[in-house]
């Protein structure tokens, strides 16, 4: 999860949210580079008086200038294109649950299961315990196994919510009347936060998500005891 003055990302936990954090490093030294040489080029402008002029209206300078931009943009766009077809690709998932957004907490509903389904509002700070985080504890966490691919299926039942888990890459709308699906797969156990991202009323800011992930033994376990 994030902790105080992060600068960076939040550990990956999925395989895209690691595909995320490669394409981000790729961009940000693309970047990098580009901003260097124009601030030198803006440097040595301001500290010679010296005029090249054989380069004032040099053809090739500008056929430079012209195609060295669009070799960028293909080196960022078919990075990014190839992980926008990986996010929306479902591979044979194991487990759906599907989400409800209300105002303000959401609802999960274990669809491969009869009656496995529960409400999920955030602790109130009055009633957490040592060690439990301010505004994003919950009474009831979403169980799910690692290393299996599990099926998102997202919705509201009143205004635009977003649910969203910044260490799983993930970020998907809840729109009402209308049903988004997204595939998740954690690569390690632990729980993982995240909060509604679309502004959704007065109470926006409590409708925090927790994400356990255990082995299948532990998830096969949990759900004996809920059923």
């Amino acid at each position: 999860m994030a902790y105080p003055y992060e600068l960076g990302f939040q550990d990956a936990t999925s395989p895209i949210m690691e595909e995320l954090l490669h394409f981000h490093d790729h961009t940000l030294m693309i970047v990098f580079l580009i901003s260097t040489l124009i601030l030198y080029l803006i440097s040595l402008m301001l500290t010679t008086k010296l005029t090249h002029t054989s380069t004032m209206d040099a053809q090739e300078i500008e056929t430079i200038w012209t195609i060295l931009p669009a070799i960028i943009l293909i080196m960022i766009a078919l990075p990014s294109l190839r992980i926008l077809y990986m996010m929306d690709e479902v591979n044979n998932p194991l487990l759906t649950v599907k989400t409800m957004g209300h105002q303000w907490y959401w609802s999960y509903e274990y669809t491969d299961y009869e009656e496995l389904n529960f409400d999920s509002y955030m602790i109130p700070t009055s009633d957490l315990k040592p060690g439990e985080l301010r505004l994003l504890e919950v009474d009831n966490r979403v169980v799910l196994p690692m290393e299996m691919p599990v099926r998102m299926l997202i919705s509201s039942e009143d205004v635009l919510h977003s649910w969203a888990v910044p260490s799983l890459g993930l970020k998907t709308d809840a729109i009402p009347g209308r049903l988004n699906q997204t595939t998740l797969m954690t690569t390690r156990p632990g729980l993982f936060y995240g909060q509604c991202s679309e502004i959704c009323g007065s109470n926006h800011s409590f409708m925090p998500i927790v994400i356990e992930a255990v082995t299948l033994k532990a998830f096969e376990n949990w759900c004996s005891s809920m059923l």
